[in-house]
C-alpha cells in the first residue's frame, strides 16, 4: 500500500471498528490508527482478533457482527475492511449498512481500492476528516442487505473456495453469486454452490439457522501464517471445540492446557490461533478439510486422521471420557493415542517441539 503523509487533523473522537484480519496483517489498520489516532479501536470478527494481537495493537475484541457494533456506538465510528477483491469489500459495506438501523448511515474505509464509502447518508463530516487524512476519495453510495425472507444471497465469491454459514463451512462456490434457501427443515441450494452435506448436517444441529440474520462469508479465514509463542502451560483442563471454531475465544481462558478440536477445518482454525498462545491442540480430522487458513500447531500438538470413521464420532468419544479436572497433556495425549490404536493415523506430530509431518 502506498501510503501518504497527511495534512489533515486526526479525529480522536471517533471510534475505529476493524472487520477481520487482512486490515491488520496489510498493515492498513495499524497505518490508520497513526493517522486517525480514534478513541478507540474494536475489532469485529475471531480471525481479526488473532491478527489483532500479532499486530501488538492495544484493541477491544467482539465477536459481535460489526453492524451491530456500530449501532451500538453512541458517538461517530466507522468501518474498516479489506477485501479480498474491491468488489467484495464494497459488497460486504453494502451489507453492513443494511443492517444498520433505519436512518443509521454508515462510513466505511476500504482499504482494497483506497476508498471512503459513506453509505445511506452516512457522516460526510467524519468522511472529510478522514479523506484529509488519508487522501483517499470519498464516495457516495445507497444500497441494503437484501437479505429478506428465507433466502440468502452471497455476492463477491470466487469459485473453488469454500462457502461459509455461521463459521460452518457448509459447500464450495461455484459462480460469483450463490443462492441458499432454507426449507423443509434444512438448508438449499439455489444456484452457484456446490453443497457438502456433512457441514450441512453439522450446521443443522443447533436447528435451521434464519439466512437472513446469519453470519455468511466466503474465502480463506485468514492468509498469513500464525505467530507462534512459547509453551503456555503443561497442566490444566482441556477444552473441546466440536466443528465451531470460531468459539474458541471463549473456551482459551486461564487454566487451559490444550484442546480437543473436532473436524478438519477447526482443527486447522484451533491450531492456527493457540499457536499464537502457546497451548496444543490434539486434532481428530477425517480428511475433507477446506484449506480455509493456514495451519500452525503450538509444541505440543498432534494431529490425526480417523481410518474409516466420521471426525465427530470419534471425536465425541473422545470428549465424552474428559473432565473438568486438571490434567497432564503430555499423558493424556500419550494416554488418549494409546487407546485409539489403530484406528487413526497420526497426521501432524510435535511433541517434544518438532515439527513432523507424517
Amino acid at each position: 500500500m502506498n501510503r501518504q503523509k497527511h495534512t489533515g487533523t486526526p479525529a480522536s473522537d471517533t471510534v475505529m471498528v476493524v472487520h477481520g484480519p487482512e486490515a491488520f496483517d496489510s498493515g492498513d489498520a495499524g497505518w490508520l490508527a497513526d493517522l486517525v489516532r480514534p478513541r478507540g479501536i474494536l475489532v469485529a470478527g475471531v480471525m481479526g482478533r488473532c491478527a489483532a494481537e500479532a499486530s501488538g495493537r492495544p484493541v477491544r475484541c467482539t465477536d459481535t457482527r460489526p453492524s451491530i457494533v456500530l449501532a451500538a456506538e453512541q458517538g461517530r465510528a466507522f468501518l474498516v475492511n479489506r477485501g479480498k477483491t474491491p468488489a467484495s469489500g464494497r459488497i460486504f459495506g453494502e451489507l453492513v449498512a443494511g443492517r444498520l438501523p433505519e436512518g443509521r448511515g454508515l462510513v466505511h474505509v476500504e482499504c482494497s481500492n483506497r476508498t471512503i464509502f459513506v453509505w445511506n447518508e452516512g457522516d460526510r463530516r467524519l468522511a472529510g476528516d478522514l479523506a484529509d487524512l488519508t487522501g483517499f476519495p470519498i464516495v457516495e453510495a445507497a444500497g441494503s442487505a437484501g437479505t429478506k425472507g428465507e433466502g440468502r444471497t452471497i455476492r463477491g465469491c470466487i469459485p473453488g473456495e469454500a462457502v461459509f454459514v455461521n463459521g460452518v463451512v457448509i459447500g464450495t462456490a461455484t459462480a460469483e453469486t450463490v443462492v441458499l434457501a432454507s426449507g423443509s427443515g434444512t438448508i438449499e441450494a439455489i444456484a452457484g454452490i456446490d453443497l457438502k452435506q456433512h457441514g450441512v448436517e453439522k450446521l443443522l444441529r443447533g436447528g435451521v439457522p434464519d439466512l437472513a440474520a446469519a453470519w455468511c462469508k466466503s474465502g480463506r479465514v485468514r492468509s498469513a501464517v500464525p505467530r507462534h509463542a512459547g509453551r503456555a502451560r503443561e497442566t490444566g483442563r482441556i477444552a473441546v471445540i466440536d466443528h465451531a471454531g470460531h468459539t474458541l475465544y471463549r473456551e482459551i481462558a486461564e487454566g487451559v492446557a490444550g484442546v480437543l478440536s473436532i473436524g478438519d477445518d477447526t482443527t486447522a482454525v484451533c491450531g492456527h490461533i493457540c499457536a499464537h498462545h502457546g497451548i496444543p491442540v490434539f486434532g481428530v480430522i477425517d480428511g475433507d478439510g477446506d484449506d480455509i487458513i493456514q495451519a500452525g500447531y503450538a509444541p505440543g500438538s498432534v494431529v490425526v486422521e480417523t481410518a474409516g470413521e466420521r471426525d465427530d464420532d470419534l471425536g465425541c468419544e473422545i470428549a465424552a471420557s474428559l473432565g473438568e479436572e486438571p490434567v497432564s497433556w503430555e499423558e493424556w495425549v500419550a494416554g488418549t493415542l494409546e487407546h485409539l490404536g489403530g484406528r487413526v493415523r497420526i497426521t501432524v506430530d510435535r511433541r517434544g517441539g518438532n515439527g513432523a509431518v507424517r
